[in-house]
């Protein structure tokens, strides 16, 4: 298991995930198309060129959810109960086919839950930027996390 207990995070703690994509046009149409969004930035080239951007922009839901995902192996994966929110979802500048992502994430705050005792909430704040290093799109991901089992010291 590669994710981290609750136990492990600490606010404050930061990650360079180390998972680096280029975003595709395949990317781009496929994912348009699977999700019914036949907004011409995205599926229109010849629209696009009599625009401030004079290209397709990558669909924003895909960029969001390539963002996540590439934080899961490090923070997430075996760990998460459920995603419980996103909140002040932005996307500062437009992500281009040909484009490759790279994402860092920190950990803004962290609280026992509540009402569940075995697990706690973990707030992550991720950023993807381009290869010039502009940020492309961030978010704050509200996660619940397994607590540690008892008996284990959790992951290595």
């Amino acid at each position: 298991m590669a994710g981290l207990y609750f136990e492990e995070f600490s606010v404050g703690q930061k990650f360079v995930h180390a998972l680096r994509r280029t975003v595709t046009e395949a990317d781009n149409v496929l994912f348009s198309a699977m999700t019914h969004n036949p907004a011409p930035l995205h599926l229109d080239e010849e629209y696009m060129k009599g625009t401030e951007f004079g290209a397709r922009l990558v669909n924003s839901f895909f960029t969001l959810g390539l963002m996540v995902g590439i934080s899961v192996h490090e923070t997430t994966l075996g760990t998460t109960v459920a995603n419980l929110g996103m909140d002040e979802v932005r996307f500062p500048k437009p992500v281009f086919h040909g484009d490759t992502l790279h994402v860092e994430s920190e950990v803004l705050d962290k609280r026992e839950s509540k009402s569940r005792p075995d697990n706690g909430i973990v707030v992550f704040l991720h950023r993807a930027l381009n290869q010039r290093g502009e940020v492309v799109a961030q978010c704050k991901r509200t996660a619940l996390m397994l607590r540690t089992p008892h008996g284990s010291t959790g992951s290595a």
